[in-house]
């Protein structure tokens, strides 16, 4: 991520935003025709519903079959991943803190951000959303929380061990630990584990950490960024082996030689091979020694691999695989950040786009993370070129509406919804106001049975109308609630619905009503 303080990489990045299509607009709009989720267990049902007249503000991810950006109602940038359990876990900038600070006016200068967003997923598609890691009073030495990037490794005590790092504004990178991927989160150092006080840490900005654990359970740390020694070789990329505790460093700090390098390490591994990339930066190529390897365009994302990681002459500059998301007209120019992960066989980059900045009215360069598939040729170690899109990821497999999910699973919302936590770590709730809001999840599988009964876990006062495929005519079910204490109210069915894989639509409402988790009973 790009700090303002760093000069003209920052203005130069205002300066190139691109007007979004429009088509694009139109979806924003809300005033499009609606399509219902692919999934591979059922095949699209087109349904026309202008949900503007029904709801105060409309996501574009309800009025459309986009899978991006991953949340809709809240900024994030920025993303890392990991895999648990049969769940990927993305973690996140929280550009929303800092949109709450300066309001839909306000610039996106980052200077307010001191959390972190947590999200998961086994499906793609439906994302459930955990909450904040709130640096602020994990760390309160450290000035901001951006760009974290996390592993985890199965540890002599038998449990699964989360290292979380991330920058620590410009200045270093301090690291988060935890037992399970939504926390609770402990600062293990109280300090950045690389900032300038450590010798070879030379360069400007020792920010945007990308961290990786090798085949022989080895950790690494990249890093860097700052001032440029020459605009083909910045010489501000940097790579370290961590202790075996994961919080130390265990080597010299090396330099990798990234062409054009501006920021937004990320490191992989795969067939024996360490795999860096990175963003370019804004700077025109002037110079390119390469006949057979296209120069890199602004601000995109190249990478480079290398058997051997401390040896900086080791580094072979491979290519560029992904763009800058305005040059894809997938919202204005912005800066590039994306992480590199395999999660059920398949890769995927994820990355940040200004997707949601007319839904919520601003033009201040607020961010949301978006995912793509990508075909990764493993054994020869080639990443291919990849697009950003609105469209997104294909949902993996139909969500079972018989098993309890929480509300705070979605893949599309209306009235910029809001979640507070309630109960475990990582567990959050939807939150009613007066008026009525929508969630919404996509590719629920109705084809081996039909519910007889709704249930949900809810407390205060309000109600929750179910709808089935879409939101014409009767509610499927209609669930009235009053009770100052959590309850789950179970309520039978009495319209029909036909077999299918079908999308859900939650539509509630009540001041301070709180609803946590649902399920349907056959």
């Amino acid at each position: 991520m790009s700090i303002r303080f760093l000069g003209k990489i920052k203005k130069s990045m205002f300066r190139k935003k691109v007007l979004l299509s429009t088509a694009v607009v139109m979806a924003f709009m809300g005033s499009i025709e609606s399509t219902e989720a692919q999934t591979n267990a059922g095949k699209p049902k087109k349904v026309k519903e202008n949900l503007v007249e029904k709801f105060a503000n409309v996501s574009p991810k309800l009025t459309s079959n986009n899978a991006n950006p991953l949340l809709d109602f809240i900024f994030t940038a920025d993303p890392t991943a990991v895999e648990y359990n049969g769940r990927i876990y993305v973690y996140a900038t929280n550009d929303h803190q800092q949109y709450e600070k300066v309001g839909k006016d306000g610039k996106n200068s980052y200077e307010h951000i001191r959390t972190l967003v947590m999200m998961s997923s086994d499906d793609m598609v439906n994302w459930t959303y955990h909450g904040l890691i709130n640096t602020a009073e994990l760390a309160p030495w450290s000035s901001n929380s951006w760009a974290p990037s996390i592993t985890s490794r199965l540890e002599a005590d038998g449990k699964t061990h989360f290292y979380l790092y991330y920058s620590n504004g410009g200045v270093g990178s301090a690291v988060l630990t935890s037992t399970s991927p939504v926390g609770p989160w402990t600062d293990p150092l109280g300090k950045n584990i690389v900032d300038r006080s450590i010798p070879g840490v030379d360069v400007d900005a020792p920010f945007d950490p990308g961290v990786l654990i090798d085949d022989k359970g080895i950790g690494w740390l990249t890093f860097g960024g700052g001032s440029a020694k020459t605009k083909y070789m910045p010489d501000n990329a940097r790579i370290v082996k961590l202790g075996p505790d994961m919080i130390s460093l265990a080597s010299n700090v090396a330099k990798i030689p990234a062409p054009y390098y501006n920021e937004a390490s990320d490191l992989n591994f795969m067939n024996g091979t360490w795999v860096y990339s990175y963003c370019t930066n804004w700077d025109e190529r002037t110079e390119w020694p390469y006949n057979n390897i296209a120069k890199p365009t602004a601000c995109n994302i190249s990478y480079m691999t290398s058997k051997t990681p401390l040896d900086v002459d080791s580094w072979k500059y491979r290519d560029n695989y992904f763009k800058n998301t305005g040059d894809d007209n997938v919202g204005p120019m912005t800066n590039n950040h994306t992480h590199l992960f395999k999660f059920k066989e398949k890769y995927y980059i994820t990355y940040h786009a200004m997707y949601l900045q007319d839904y919520f009215g601003t033009k201040g360069g607020f961010r949301n993370v978006g995912i793509e598939e990508i075909e990764v040729d493993e054994a020869n170690v080639n990443i291919p070129m990849v697009k950003a899109t609105f469209e997104g990821t294909s949902q993996l497999t139909p969500l079972n509406p018989f098993v309890l999910q929480q509300a705070e699973t979605t893949a599309g919302t209306s009235g910029q919804v809001q979640f507070e936590a309630v109960g475990n770590v990582g567990n959050m709730v939807a939150k009613g106001k007066a008026d009525k809001q929508c969630l919404m999840v996509r590719g629920a599988d109705f084809s081996k049975q039909i519910p007889v009964n709704f249930e949900a876990r809810v407390k205060g006062k309000g109600t929750i109308d179910v709808y089935v495929n879409n939101l014409k005519g009767p509610a499927l079910v209609s669930l009235v609630c009053n009770g100052k204490e959590w309850a789950t109210i179970s309520k039978k069915i009495k319209q029909k619905i036909g077999k299918g894989v079908e999308n859900i639509y939650f539509v509630f409402n009540g001041e301070d009503f709180l609803f946590d988790e649902w399920k349907f009973i056959y």
